[in-house]
């Protein structure tokens, strides 16, 4: 039996203090924004692609995906835009089960990030050198409500709290030769993933 359809939401709402503000996902690398290399990670791993931001949508046309505003005002973190693609999905892919979250500064994110963590479980989390990374995460669909209640009536604001209550699993994946939960922070973090970039089309 194939594994059920999952929806990927690329968590670009942040607000990108540490470079200098606008859309951290926007910025290039190797002549491309970095958006494009997580959506080209992404794609192939999953049934459909959407992309979580806050603002104009029209930034991100070119890409050709659905944008999914948080539905939690005060830009309260990627919480927010996990709810967002699970609430997403519940009208609009009512197939779907489960959703992906991956952040939009990963530009090299591992191939095999969704049936892993599938395979671990209904909510499960990447890691990688003994580090979680949080957004990088697989979420039932059915958990929506908890996460409204858990961001509106309590103010809760940590991913790993949240997922602690609910039994997440964690996946752990080498970090050699490149850590592929790498993300781009600042412009010094740009300038080393295109070093890493470089090396990796060389092969």
């Amino acid at each position: 039996m194939s594994a059920p359809p999952i929806l990927a939401v690329i968590l670009a709402g942040g607000l990108a203090r540490r470079m200098g503000g606008g859309d951290k996902p926007l910025a290039m690398l190797a002549g491309r924004p970095l958006i494009a290399h997580v959506i080209e990670r992404i794609r192939p791993q999953v049934a459909a692609l959407a992309i979580n931001a806050n603002g104009d949508p029209a930034r991100f046309a070119g890409f050709g995906l659905p944008v999914i505003a948080d539905g939690v005002a005060d830009h309260p973190g990627p919480l927010a835009g996990v709810l967002a693609g699970l609430e997403w999905a519940r009208v609009h892919r009512p197939d779907v089960a489960a959703v992906l979250s991956v952040p939009g500064d990963a530009p090299f994110l591992p191939a095999d990030l969704a049936s892993r963590l599938a395979a671990a479980g209904p909510l499960s989390l990447a890691a990688s050198g003994g580090e979680i990374h949080p957004t990088a995460a697989l979420w039932p669909v059915a958990l929506a409500p908890a996460l409204r209640a858990a961001l509106v009536s309590e103010g809760l604001r940590k991913v790993r709290l949240f997922t602690g209550r609910h039994g997440a699993r964690t996946v752990e994946w080498p970090v050699a030769p490149v850590d592929p939960f790498f993300n781009a922070n600042t412009p010094d973090d740009i300038a080393a993933a295109e070093r890493i970039a470089a090396t990796l089309a060389r092969g």
